[in-house]
């Protein structure tokens, strides 16, 4: 009997040993993160060399994308492993199908210690963490409000600071070192209206960025979706909640500054307000405020100066500027915050057991096409940043240019971590990849869908096929266009060559490989009717 007893405490301890040595996962994920804007993609703009230690140390996915480029819904895909149609999260309108499986809850059945600090955008109560402190919505960049497992609270900081904060207090005070762990840090910067903290205001406002090449684009030879999509710089971004210039400032100026508007979800012009300055500004106490006034007052003092007397192309300049400054500022602030944590890791001995990720929840346009925002198919919002760390386990400074997307993540995670994968997601393992055994990967090209029409920058619905070489788009709903890309030969994706006759063969086995893709992945045209308003 003694005998028994002994093998049984060894076999069980063997177990529990095997378990402790399954790998943590640190999933970083910033909010709207261009990858243009992460110095190891580019570096004309920002450097981050925290952010860029994960790729340096690890492998950098070229060619990553999402399967739609709009915040609620592809975080509904990287939580359950489903395209928007099967999770139900098309935009961020439909509610999400809480009865779907998501990754932390399985990594939560499997013995994980899970946490979550920072955006999910939707919902109050995720499921599958033993710990979390979520923003509200959107939530907020000064002294923000978090809903949490126990009690609601008022954190006073700046955002990026707090989650990062929080983050590491958890990795601290409540980690069990028995349990391997899940751990989602999630930023809400660099989203609208890109709020710095007062010490990156400051500073990031005195530079000056280069200007992209398409940043006055017509949208010549393009489908109408194009030229009709309310996002550019000059026509729609606002003076006050996006540039931070002072309400009383636009007031003062009268008939000399011209109403932003913009049609927006109702189909009804609107017209952009002070509250969308004041609400976000109000928050801050009167330290924070005097901080932020020290820059906010130049920004006015200089719009009221030249504002009167510059042509429109120097205005959408002048925008650009405040807006690359502010939205960089937020980036500077993750990178910083990312390198606190990425130290946290080697500083307490996890470094070499855990699966570091940093991405975005999609791309997003720094002035291309003259544009802000994302949602379209078009390679600034399509694609994502993915760097992906793992020690002794990836060949550390690998470029991957296969088409992976946020629909493998879930996948990914659970192979890594040797937990079953249920039958019904719809993405693939990017181990294979990780590992360098190409063979085993057969993706050629992705599928992509977006819904959220008409709506804010009222993009209008398409869905595509994205290879390495080429970009097959069909808009629909109101109009039924459709737009071809080389995209070797046409980076910039200004050329749709969907008339051209020297692409027609090409296009017709682009036709017949989305509808395999719309076929393999369950979504439809009939389908599509379900998610209209």
């Amino acid at each position: 009997m003694k005998k028994y007893i002994s093998i049984l405490f060894f076999v069980c301890s063997s177990i529990v040993f095997a378990q402790d040595k399954r790998p943590n996962i640190l999933f970083i994920m910033s909010d709207d993160h261009a990858y243009q804007a992460i110095s190891v993609y580019n570096d004309k703009l920002i450097q981050t060399p925290n952010i860029d230690k994960i790729a340096k140390d690890g492998i950098l996915f070229s060619n990553a994308s999402v399967t739609n480029s709009i915040c609620a819904p592809s975080r509904a895909t990287i939580l359950t492993g489903k395209f928007s149609h099967i999770n139900g999260k098309v935009d961020n309108i439909f509610p999400f199908d809480t009865t779907q499986m998501t990754f932390p809850q399985l990594f939560q059945k499997a013995g994980y210690q899970t946490a979550m600090f920072g955006k999910l955008h939707f919902g109050n109560n995720p499921k599958g963490f033993d710990d979390f402190l979520i923003l509200p919505g959107q939530g907020h960049y000064i002294n923000p409000k978090f809903i949490g497992k126990e009690k609601d609270t008022i954190i006073t900081g700046y955002v990026t600071d707090v989650i990062t904060d929080l983050t590491l207090n958890w990795f601290d005070e409540k980690r069990d070192s028995s349990k391997p762990f899940l751990m989602m840090y999630l930023h809400k910067a660099p989203h609208r209206a890109w709020w710095p903290s007062p010490e990156k205001f400051e500073e990031f406002y005195q530079k000056e960025f280069p200007l992209p090449e398409t940043l006055f684009d017509d949208y010549s030879n393009r489908a109408s979706a194009a030229s009709s999509a309310e996002m550019n710089i000059f026509e729609h971004m606002h003076l006050m909640q996006d540039n931070k210039v002072y309400p009383k400032t636009i007031q003062q100026m009268g008939d000399l500054v011209k109403d932003i508007t913009y049609t927006g979800e109702s189909r009804k012009i609107k017209k952009a307000g002070a509250g969308e300055f004041l609400i976000p500004f109000r928050r801050a106490n009167k330290r924070q405020e005097e901080q932020y006034r020290k820059t906010l007052d130049k920004i006015s003092a200089d719009f009221k100066n030249k504002w009167p007397n510059m042509s429109n192309k120097e205005k959408t300049i002048w925008k650009y500027q405040r807006y690359m400054q502010d939205y960089l500022a937020t980036i500077s602030s993750v990178d910083d915050n990312v390198g606190r944590v990425l130290d946290y890791l080697k500083e307490n001995d996890l470094e070499d057991n855990t699966i570091v990720v940093y991405t975005s929840d999609q791309g997003f346009y720094l002035g291309e096409h003259g544009w802000f925002d994302k949602r379209f198919i078009y390679d600034e919002s399509f694609k994502t940043p993915l760097l992906i760390r793992w020690p002794n386990k990836i060949m550390p400074g690998i470029t991957n240019d296969e088409m992976v997307q946020n629909l493998d993540f879930a996948q990914t995670f659970l192979d890594a971590a040797s937990i079953k994968v249920p039958n019904d997601m719809q993405g693939e393992s990017l181990l294979p990849l990780l590992f360098e055994d190409q063979k085993k990967w057969t993706r050629e090209a992705v599928y992509y869908h977006y819904y959220e029409f008409p709506s804010v920058h009222m993009v209008k619905r398409h869905y595509g096929i994205v290879s390495k070489e080429y970009k097959l788009v069909h808009y629909y709903y109101d109009i039924d266009e459709w737009e071809f890309f080389d995209r070797k030969a046409d980076t910039m994706e200004l050329n749709n060559l969907y008339d051209n006759p020297k692409y027609q063969q090409i296009i017709l086995k682009m036709k017949k490989k989305l509808k395999k893709l719309r076929k393999k992945y369950k979504d439809s045209d009939e389908l599509s009717q379900k998610y209209l308003y």
